[in-house]
């Protein structure tokens, strides 16, 4: 099982998410996170009192999937969570070892 997370500018995420679903992608998870990323736009960045100094809003996507499909999600993100800029954010890989359900069972 793969793992692929993601750091996306923030306009773009719906796209991302939208062709994944479509992709038959279903295991994914994003959260709003502050980076380095280059900003589109003043929107999009803050000044951060803890590190002091200026960060962008962006979101962090996870896909879960089974190793042969890992390449097709990696693709999928690169193709819509493009801005124009040279580097529009950063998609990562890794093995995740198991997996379990939480299933609704009680006892």
């Amino acid at each position: 099982m793969k793992e692929v997370k993601a750091f996306i500018h923030r306009g773009r995420i719906v796209d991302v998410i939208h062709a994944l679903e479509d992709g038959g992608f279903h295991y994914l998870s994003f959260s709003d996170v502050k980076g380095q990323l280059t900003a589109l736009s003043a929107l999009e960045q803050s000044y951060s009192m803890e590190l002091g100094e200026r960060v962008t809003r962006q979101i962090k996507l996870e896909v879960f999937c089974e190793d042969d499909q890992a390449e097709r999600a990696v693709q999928l993100i690169r193709l819509h969570g493009r801005t124009g800029q040279s580097v529009a954010g950063w998609v990562y890989q890794s093995t995740m070892d198991r997996a379990w359900p939480i299933d609704g069972q009680v006892g």
